[in-house]
């Protein structure tokens, strides 16, 4: 059975010549052809002998180097008279295609030997893949102008001008004769119609004056002083419980102690 072998040092004939130069010590832009043409020519000939598989692009390197150390063995053109004038110009060596080669090979390959350290400390990271964190979200309110369009909102904006411009009308101000004795004689009788228990906000409404409101706050001051009425919350912020208190006084206010 017939074995054969690859090597993995060299990925090409361009990398085996930069092997050669490195291993070598010389300058790149003058390369001593003979020298390196006989070591290539040498490491083919050895993957032969070993039946390494020896590609194409391997033979083609070998031709090129043979066609350039010829080139290189050909007799020079006699030099002109001219002393300032070199007898070769510039592009006129056979070796410059391939330097230009190998220095751009050179180039590609170190930006790889990067790329690679690159993928390399890329492939020490783990990732996660991404959970379904919905149970842990917190529960989000519904949108209050949910459905509402442009419509709705001119709707409203012609409200609330409306509005406005009911503020500035002029209110005529009338004097009610209440007192607060005759005030506090309607919330007991409203404690009575309702059970001894009233909530605070049933006392006003919207058609209440200033005077009122505060004829009933008085009220229900003097109600308590007189050991009357409890008032009460059951939470903060919550409407305010008016009840009577069942070791109150059984009957009227004094026109002494109340005279206003």
């Amino acid at each position: 059975m017939k074995v054969l072998y690859k090597l993995e040092v060299f990925e090409g004939p361009l990398d085996l010549l930069l092997h050669l130069i490195d291993r070598a010590e010389v300058d790149i832009y003058d390369i001593p052809i003979k020298q390196i043409t006989d070591q290539y020519l040498e490491f083919v000939q050895a993957m032969q002998e070993l039946e390494l598989e020896v590609t194409s692009e391997f033979l083609v390197m070998a031709a090129t180097l043979l066609s350039i150390k010829s080139r290189m063995l050909l007799p020079k053109p006699p030099v002109l008279d001219n002393e300032y004038e070199d007898y070769e110009e510039e592009g006129d060596d056979p070796r410059a295609e391939l330097v230009h080669k190998l220095i751009e090979y050179r180039k590609y390959k170190g930006i790889s030997a990067v790329l690679r350290e690159l993928e390399q400390e890329r492939s020490l990271v783990y990732t996660r893949e991404p959970e379904d964190l919905t149970p842990f979200l917190s529960n989000i309110p519904a949108n209050p102008v949910r459905g509402l369009d442009i419509l709705d909102l001119a709707k409203a904006f012609r409200k609330a001008i409306k509005k406005m411009t009911s503020r500035n009308a002029v209110a005529k101000i009338r004097r009610d004769e209440i007192s607060v004795k005759d005030r506090m004689r309607e919330v007991v009788e409203l404690l009575e119609q309702k059970g001894g228990r009233l909530l605070f906000s049933k006392l006003f409404d919207y058609e209440m004056s200033r005077e009122e409101i505060v004829v009933t706050f008085l009220a229900l001051l003097e109600l308590m002083k007189v050991r009357r009425i409890v008032c009460y919350q059951h939470g903060l912020f919550e409407d305010i419980v008016i009840q009577a208190r069942e070791d109150g006084p059984a009957h009227g206010f004094s026109a002494d102690e109340i005279d206003y």
